[in-house]
């Protein structure tokens, strides 16, 4: 994921924003409101202003159930932790930030494979009857967005060999990284 860290930050220099208000690895802890603190993969701070926060995941099999749980859970929590606490003004006078999720998955026969859902006592929603691990992701990054938790998401797919090399597929244009890109770039520009 830090090749992907690396072309955003790259991306938000060009549109404007100068590198000493880029954070990644050092310095990228938020105040949360249900928690003191979430650590970002990549935050853009002007002078006491949060501008943009990009969180970045990923998840290879073999064990896609548990692990596509917890990384949704993860994923709505920190956006709930992250527009609270903006509410709460803990990011001082701060325009609303771009929020990013940038997902990447394993393409693999288990992430592609139909899973089965559980209707005990109700039915599932009908864009989850069947539907792949690879497919719940898009479902889930878009819901994401649909849903305002985040401003932008993307998701990619890549092979264990193809992921080495750079190589990924994006299963849907509305979750591309150029997509993602644009957003965000865009929002940085009116600041820069």
């Amino acid at each position: 994921m830090d090749g992907f860290i690396a072309l955003f930050t790259d991306l938000i220099k060009a549109a404007g924003v100068p590198e000493r208000y880029i954070f990644t690895k050092k310095a990228v802890e938020l105040p949360g409101f249900f928690r003191p603190t979430k650590e970002w993969d990549l935050l853009v701070v002007r002078e006491r202003t949060l501008l943009a926060a990009i969180e970045a995941k990923s998840q290879v099999g073999p064990s896609f159930g548990n692990n596509f749980n917890n990384r949704t859970e993860e994923a709505m929590g920190s956006a709930l932790d992250l527009w609270t606490a903006y509410r709460e003004r803990a990011y001082l006078g701060s325009h609303q930030p771009f929020l990013g999720y940038f997902f990447m998955l394993e393409d693999c026969d288990a992430s592609n494979r139909p899973v089965k859902v559980q209707q005990s006592h109700f039915e599932v929603f009908p864009e989850f009857i069947g539907a792949s691990y690879l497919r719940r992701y898009e479902i889930f990054c878009r819901k994401l967005v649909l849903e305002r938790h985040y401003t932008a998401a993307a998701f990619i797919s890549s092979t264990a060999e193809g992921g080495i090399s750079g190589r990924f597929s994006t299963p849907a244009d509305d979750l591309s990284v150029m997509r993602f890109a644009r957003t965000l770039t865009g929002h940085l520009a009116a600041f820069a």
